[in-house]
């Protein structure tokens, strides 16, 4: 087995050769937003300086040059996730909308009063108010399945809250705030058991592991460009062809149409059915540039890499005074969450930015859980294919020097 390529990489990421403060840049905050390599800055210079133009309505060749790429880009995300028909893609500007859009279109159309909808205790912002939302327009009910004191979640507990009642089940793949890695197919084949639809968070789970949304059986999948080292407002919802079908648009306007008068409009197919207006058509290209650079590093190599730097900051963070982690599950992420005694998450990340070192510090849009775990925020140390144990031995530094000062 070859090793790991960290030093070309590395050479790949422009912006890690900066200093910020007179340090080298430490950047740790890969959950919130991961760094783009040279192919994906690359591919959106040369597609904005040779093939842009709107999309699927022009018969000039930048027209068509760039529809190619659209489309292409497309077919990229399919196989990236290995579903079935590149129909079952639809772009969306990130998991957010991709779940605002199920909420709205699915749960709008298929939920009624004393329906419920169950998540989880962990579950990111974006996977608790869309229901709220449609759970007020809908009569439906929402239900949390509980978590433990390690931030797993409690699979017995989870089961007893299925019922005939239960139409739909969303679940994070990895939890944002806590790096807990959900067993998402036994989820799915749980609520399936009892006639459920399933939508599965990965904005956490795709840049670190192998998705196959055809072998987990899930009815949506969601994710996000920017957190898989692409550009922001980019990301890809997968839903089963035949739901994508049936579904309503949720957003009207140009190119989600077949045919439109006063009296009557018809819809396209799916995905263009949930695609109106204009999109993402450079943001989609570089997309397709991170998904190929990402697949030609390996997520098993990158996994393997992850999962060796987050075994040695926990070992690590062991030698900080007051250091408490936040987030213990056996099967978890490269996601360090901890508070500090005597110093706020929000002082700990300014500190550690005096150090070059950027950390993530608040409720990472998880207020549920930090609640859970009576604090009122975390600093978080989030890890990507470019971090190295030299950074968690220059972060384990910094915090032990920070926390002198409060002595």
């Amino acid at each position: 087995m070859s090793a790991y390529p960290i030093d070309r990489i590395r050479a790949d990421f422009p912006i890690l050769a900066q200093q910020v403060r007179g340090k080298p840049l430490v950047y740790l905050d890969n959950a919130a937003s991961a760094q783009k390599p040279n192919a994906v800055i690359d591919t959106l210079a040369d597609f904005y300086r040779r093939d842009f133009a709107n999309i699927h309505r022009s018969v000039h060749t930048l027209g068509e040059r760039a529809t190619a790429r659209y489309e292409a880009a497309r077919e990229t995300v399919r196989q990236f996730l290995n579903a079935e028909a590149v129909e079952e893609i639809v772009f969306v500007r990130g998991t957010t909308e991709a779940i605002n859009l199920v909420a709205q279109s699915w749960g709008h159309s298929n939920l009624k009063e004393g329906d419920e909808i169950l998540i989880t205790a962990m579950e990111h912002h974006s996977n608790i108010v869309p229901w709220q939302l449609v759970c007020q327009q809908t009569g439906a009910v929402l239900k949390v399945a509980p978590i433990d004191t390690h931030g797993e979640l409690l699979l017995e507990a989870f089961e007893r809250l299925l019922t005939a009642r239960t139409k739909l089940v969303a679940v994070t793949h990895m939890s944002n705030a806590l790096g807990t890695i959900n067993p998402v197919e036994r989820l799915i084949d749980m609520a399936h058991a009892h006639g459920a639809k399933v939508l599965v968070d990965g904005a956490q789970a795709v840049p670190h592991l192998a998705v196959d949304v055809q072998a987990l059986g899930c009815d949506f999948y969601a994710f996000s460009g920017h957190k898989v080292y692409g550009p922001t407002g980019i990301g890809a919802l997968y839903g089963r062809r035949g739901l994508l079908e049936a579904m309503p648009p949720w957003q009207g306007g140009g190119e989600m149409i077949r045919t439109v008068t006063f009296e009557k409009t018809e819809y396209a197919d799916p995905p263009y059915k949930f695609e109106a207006g204009t999109p993402a058509i450079a943001e989609a290209v570089g997309l397709a540039a991170a998904i190929e650079y990402v697949q030609g590093i390996g997520l098993e190599a990158i996994a393997a890499h992850e999962h060796d730097l987050i075994q040695y900051a926990t070992e690590r963070a062991a030698e900080v005074p007051g250091l408490r982690l936040i987030g213990t599950a056996r099967h978890k992420g490269a996601i360090l969450s901890f508070v500090v005694d005597r110093v706020h998450p929000h002082d700990l990340g300014t500190f550690l930015d005096h150090y070059g070192i950027a950390v993530r510090a608040g409720h990472h849009c998880a207020m549920p859980v930090m609640d859970f775990f009576r604090v009122p925020a975390t600093a978080r140390a989030s890890f990507g294919m470019y971090n190295t144990r030299e950074e968690v031995d220059l972060l384990i530094y910094a915090l032990k020097e920070i926390i002198k000062v409060f002595s």
